[in-house]
């Protein structure tokens, strides 16, 4: 009878943060407590700030209107696609296409693949999952903050 023994290397990332991202107390100034808010960001897309941008961690995919993609001029860069998205509720709304678009978030400019509907949100986008895992960014709906890993620390 022969043995056998198997070992596993760990798998690590091409890119592990140094730094630690935590929330402090401070982190919530200006925040009233308690609160209820969702957590809406800025940023630049296309060289645009776009404001009203959900963060929404429990949303497998990354969501822009089709009104903003037309105020931005990137209707040539949109490929017609139709899916059938399904939020909370059960609602479905089928997609005009999709759209890789840069982010600029805090100086870190990721290419980001967008589903574009047609439908009247309350934001502008929505970036879920997919977009915070590429960033490596960590939420906080208390702190109403966003952190992620940069070349020159935490942003």
């Amino acid at each position: 009878m022969t043995k056998f023994s198997i070992t596993r290397e760990k798998r690590t990332r091409n890119f592990i943060s140094e730094e630690v991202i935590i929330f402090i107390e401070e982190d919530a100034n200006g925040v009233t407590l308690p609160h209820n808010d969702a957590l809406v960001i800025s940023v630049m897309i296309v060289d645009c700030q776009i404001r009203r941008i959900l963060i929404d961690p429990g949303s497998s995919a990354n969501i822009i209107q089709w009104k903003l993609i037309d105020q931005l001029s990137m209707m040539s860069k949109l490929t017609p696609s139709s899916r059938v998205l399904n939020g909370f509720n059960m609602e479905s709304e089928t997609t005009k296409g999709e759209i890789i678009l840069p982010i600029n978030a805090g100086g870190m400019i990721k290419h980001t693949k967008f589903y574009v509907i047609e439908g009247d949100l309350s934001y502008n986008a929505i970036f879920g999952r997919t977009w915070l895992h590429d960033m490596k960014a960590v939420p906080s709906t208390l702190h109403l903050l966003l952190k992620f890993p940069t070349p020159d620390g935490i942003g």
